[in-house]
């Protein structure tokens, strides 16, 4: 009897540390009530270069291309092509991209940690999200990419990456530019 309890004491200690870690390492997101509106603008193609005293970030939405696709005929590829994904910085959400796009923002030196997660009336997808930190360093530019992939059970994981600087630019050049505000 005493070792059950003494099992049930560390069960319910562990699974406490667990949530624990887990709040901690979501707070590089932000409030879950703050929900964005996106869309891809094809218009313009905006680029910068940091200004003074700052490191500039770029979030790039990576869904790639669904080669060999018959018309209407990926199913995943269907399925997330329009996803919104917020972007949040130490604990703020900064922005949002939809679909293959990129957006862009200035940050102090030092370390920041990045949170991207899929904004989803479907519960399921919303548990989707990737973290990744960095240091800053002033006047450096830095590149992040964020990618989908399918689960077994129709559910989806992102992976947040830091890719260099020609693969940055590349992929900047290559999809729209996402123009993301907070709802009201």
């Amino acid at each position: 009897m005493k070792a059950t309890l003494v099992v049930l004491l560390f069960a319910v200690s562990a699974i406490a540390q667990d949530q624990t870690a887990i709040s901690a390492a979501e707070a590089a997101c932000g409030s879950k009530d703050v929900k964005f509106e996106a869309k891809q603008d094809t218009n313009q193609h905006p680029t910068s270069q940091p200004e003074a005293g700052k490191a500039l970030v770029y979030v790039i939405e990576d869904l790639g291309e669904c080669s060999g696709c018959a018309p209407n005929g990926n199913s995943f590829f269907n399925d997330v092509d329009q996803a919104l994904t917020r972007v949040g910085v130490d604990g703020a959400w900064v922005g949002a991209n939809r679909g293959s796009s990129y957006f862009f923002l200035a940050t102090d030196p030092g370390e920041h940690h990045l949170c991207i997660k899929w904004q989803s009336r479907l519960a399921f997808r919303s548990r989707a999200f990737a973290m990744a930190n960095f240091t800053a360093e002033e006047g450096k530019v830095y590149y992040f990419r964020e990618r989908v992939f399918p689960g077994e059970h129709g559910d989806y994981s992102f992976d947040l990456d830091s890719v260099n600087s020609d693969e940055g630019k590349y992929l900047v050049a290559s999809y729209a530019f996402s123009v993301s505000h907070a709802k009201k």
